[in-house]
């Protein structure tokens, strides 16, 4: 049996686009792919990232915001950065022996709050899931591709 893929989705604060990605990995690809979420920052794990998960039966609930720094002993196969301040800001230990792939997603917390409601919002939240999980499905072989903007 080959070896899993480790693979690490970074972000500023790995409270929803980066979690949603390692969930999604975790629940698509675990037989190929090791997952791991971190940010350049932590925000703590955003709510309704955790919701429009659930609702696609993925659970990240019990995930938790890191810090890229804790995983600096991982040996990561690939970095996919997935918003473009984790790639403008990647910190240089990960390039090393790493390839690093930007494919950026929009940011729901920040489209959400020109929301008029609630709903609303969560709209923004499932579209750029949904982006995600279309993403996720095409690893590792999307690995090989040019970056992309996902979200743009």
């Amino acid at each position: 049996m080959a070896q899993k893929l480790k693979i690490l989705f970074l972000c500023t604060g790995n409270s929803c686009r980066s979690q949603m990605a390692e969930g999604w990995a975790r629940h698509l690809k675990s037989h190929v792919l090791e997952a791991y979420s971190a940010g350049i920052q932590t925000h703590g794990l955003n709510p309704s990232a955790v919701r429009v998960m659930a609702e696609a039966g993925v659970d990240i609930s019990a995930h938790k915001s890191k810090n890229v720094n804790e995983l600096i002993n991982v040996p990561f196969d690939a970095v996919i950065t997935v918003c473009g301040h984790a790639n403008e800001t990647c910190p240089a230990w990960l390039g090393k022996k790493t390839a690093i792939v930007h494919v950026g997603f929009d940011d729901p917390p920040k489209l959400a709050k020109a929301a008029k409601t609630p709903e609303e919002a969560l709209t923004h939240y499932r579209r750029v899931r949904d982006q995600i999980r279309d993403f996720v499905a095409t690893l590792p072989e999307a690995l090989l591709a040019p970056s992309t903007e996902a979200g743009q």
